[in-house]
């Protein structure tokens, strides 16, 4: 069974970091895009960064670059998403997802056929 684990979560304070994990089982990420995606409340959506394990391409949306690091351990079969200097903007419910095709994008989430559950990042003032 595909199944994708995000965990690290929690409540953070402007300015903090916190790493964001996405745990794998069921497949193997070697060939597989894993992005990360996030929904404010009230908003839709959106695309967060994302890596392609095929040729180690990484993907940022601009609102997060220079922030947010995607990075994989594929021994662990897990992504990680480490994010610095957070804004209360941040606060959302941030999902991992995986695109069997192996490509990475962070404009559409039609090519991820794998969700997980997702894990909630509040950011206070």
């Amino acid at each position: 069974e595909v199944q994708l684990v995000e965990s690290g979560g929690g409540l953070v304070q402007a300015g903090g970091s916190l790493r964001l994990s996405c745990a794998a089982s069921g497949f193997t990420i070697d060939d597989y895009g894993i992005g990360w995606f996030r929904q404010a409340p009230g908003k839709e959506r959106e695309g967060v960064s994302c890596i392609s394990n095929m040729d180690g391409r990484t993907h940022y949306a601009d609102s997060v670059v220079g922030r947010f690091t995607i990075s994989s351990d594929n021994a662990k079969n897990t992504v990680f998403l480490q994010m610095n200097s957070l804004k209360p903007w941040d606060t959302a419910v941030y999902y991992c997802a995986a695109d069997p095709a192996g490509y990475c994008t962070v404009v559409a989430a039609l090519p991820y056929e794998y969700w997980g559950q997702g894990t909630q990042v509040p950011v206070s003032s």
